[in-house]
């Protein structure tokens, strides 16, 4: 069995900073790409930053210059600092990532997400 377990989330005020943590746990063999996304009420759940087991990183167009994710591989935990938060950034945060077990099943699997308001 796998967990993702986010923390982090909360009420900032425009132009401040929020960081977010995932960290994995489990019958973990490998984790590849990890990611964040986020979720408004009746939209889509959209992409806003991911990282591979290497490093490489890819970012939202509406993030890029403002959030930078991160990764530490010993912990199995995924970071999303996010900077001159604005109140579109308001959503649901969830985390993402593939893992593949100890029994060799790969799949991916979400966090239970944490809320961000960006609001005065």
């Amino acid at each position: 069995q796998v967990q993702l377990v986010e923390s982090g989330g909360g009420l900032v005020q425009p132009g401040g900073s929020v960081r977010l943590s995932c960290a994995a746990s489990g019958t973990i063999y490998s984790i590849y790409t990890m990611a964040w996304y986020r979720q408004t009420p009746g939209k889509q759940r959209d992409m806003v930053a991911s990282i591979t087991n290497g490093g490489i990183t890819d970012y939202a167009d509406s993030v890029k210059g403002r959030f930078t994710v991160t990764r530490d591989n010993a912990k199995n935990t995924i970071y999303l600092q996010m900077n001159s938060l604005k109140p579109e950034d308001t959503a649901v945060y969830y985390c993402n990532a593939d893992i593949r077990r100890t029994t060799g099943f790969r799949n991916l699997d979400w966090g239970q997400g944490t809320q961000v308001t960006v609001s005065s």
